[in-house]
């Protein structure tokens, strides 16, 4: 057995590997795994591995993150990410894993990183540890890693004929977002909601897209809030539509959203969630997800349930704290 840098040329076996451990609760696509693992400039090759048997097949990879961009954006720079840790349950129990974990550890300690998290890493796969890994839970736990929250995915399926009436104000407007008001977007999330949002937009349209997965809430003429909705029509495959193979029909995302400081406490939030409904049920959407969220009873109000629940971690890599 050899632990060796990650060659991502070597992505079908990555994707097979996924699939044979996890496939049945998240099926990975390689056109996903590409995008968030390949294409991702983030990821830190020099904190990535795969474990290899004697005949050299893949029985093991991690990968780890760490900011790279150069992009002005306020992201956690001391932070490292474990993107991915998979071992092959023939192998497991042969301390295949605390010796990708050790490699990986060591190579983002020297390159400056003072903690590490599980998941939440640009372009993510998970917020944390899927709560049905219990073994991997405690795993990590006895590893020195440390529970922060517990997340959730939350679905709520309609019925063919369930109508969604299009939330109105006197002087609010919902709203799909144009191309022509890209720059205003942006400048609304530089302004209200800088970091992880503003990032994953600018992505978003550098990946060619139009405005319609971004619902806006106008006040006289200003954005004052919004709400991102997802199909099989986007432009980058969402982090609320990832596990869309699960069913046969088409699934559709909502999420992330806000409202500009100024204006909440008047139900704009709600309005918004509930806008991103109405123009995901105009496309035919049946089923809907919200990912990463800890708001359950708010979506709830929506009649949105728990569908996948994680638990998010991290791990001090130094005594004093991050800055």
């Amino acid at each position: 057995m050899r632990i060796i840098p990650i060659e991502m040329s070597r992505i079908d076996e990555f994707v097979l590997l996924w699939n044979t451990e996890w496939g049945t609760e998240f099926p990975m696509r390689k056109e996903l795994f590409k995008q968030n693992s390949v294409d991702d400039e983030n990821v830190f090759l020099k904190a990535s591995f795969m474990a290899v048997n004697e005949n050299e097949e893949v029985v093991g990879i991690i990968i780890c993150k760490r900011w790279q961009e150069e992009l002005a954006i306020e992201m956690n720079r001391y932070a490292a990410w474990i993107q991915v840790l998979l071992v092959s349950s023939e192998y497991q129990g042969k301390g295949i894993g605390t010796s990708l974990l050790t490699h990986a550890e060591q190579a983002v300690l020297e390159d400056g990183a003072t903690e590490i998290l599980l998941g939440r890493d640009p372009w993510h796969y998970f917020p944390g540890i899927p709560v049905q890994a219990q073994k991997s839970i405690q795993w990590f736990e006895r590893k020195g890693y440390q529970n922060i929250s517990t997340d959730y995915d939350l679905i709520k399926i309609y019925q063919e004929n369930e109508f969604i009436e299009k939330p109105r104000f006197h002087n609010v407007e919902a709203e799909l977002l144009t191309l022509a008001e890209k720059e205003e977007f942006l400048q609304f999330l530089k302004r209200v909601f800088p970091g992880r949002w503003e990032y994953e937009a600018i992505h978003y349209f550098d990946k060619g897209g139009t405005g319609r997965e971004f619902v806006v809430l106008k006040k006289e003429g200003r954005i004052i809030g919004f709400s991102r909705l997802n199909d099989q029509h986007s432009p980058m495959i969402a982090q609320n539509v990832y596990w869309a193979p699960l069913f046969r029909e088409p699934l559709g995302g909502i999420g992330p959203l806000g409202i500009d400081q100024g204006e909440r406490g008047n139900g704009y939030g709600l309005a918004v969630v509930q806008a991103a409904c109405y123009f995901l049920r105009e496309r035919k959407i049946n089923r809907i997800v919200i990912d990463w969220t800890g708001l359950v009873n708010f979506y709830a109000k929506l009649g949105y349930e728990i569908w996948k629940e994680y638990k998010s971690y991290r791990k001090p890599l130094v005594d004093h704290p991050t800055p």
